[in-house]
């Protein structure tokens, strides 16, 4: 989603993510803003995305975060799913948090079969 909204400001997918942000209803781990750093373009680019921070706030891990989303992906790829670790941090992190996840990713939906995590 934040690529997509970074780079297409007149999509429906960022008319959606500007409404949450009105409403101060964005929540991002730490791993998306390391995500979008390393992706970035350009400088112009990577400093779009640091002024940015202060729109959203920032999750961080719980002490046994990783150890669910490790355990998380070995029952994935037992299922005969390969998902990547980090996607299964973030759906872990989400859980703990309450949070809903927006993702253009659909591998959350697969995630979705093994823990209790709200898709937008």
């Amino acid at each position: 989603v934040w690529i997509e909204y970074f780079r297409s400001k007149s999509s429906s997918v960022a008319q959606k993510v500007d409404r949450f942000l009105e409403e101060d209803e964005v929540y991002v781990p730490k791993i998306i803003i390391a995500e979008l750093m390393q992706g970035s373009k350009s400088t112009k680019e990577l400093s779009i995305i640091e002024d940015f921070f202060d729109a959203f706030h920032i999750i961080d891990q719980k002490e046994d975060s990783w150890i669910k989303a490790g355990s998380l992906s070995y029952k994935l790829k037992k299922k005969g799913k390969n998902i990547n670790l980090f996607d299964c941090y973030i759906a872990v992190i989400a859980q703990e948090y309450g949070c809903t996840i927006f993702s253009l990713n659909r591998h959350f939906k697969d995630i979705q079969s093994l823990i209790d995590i709200s898709l937008i």
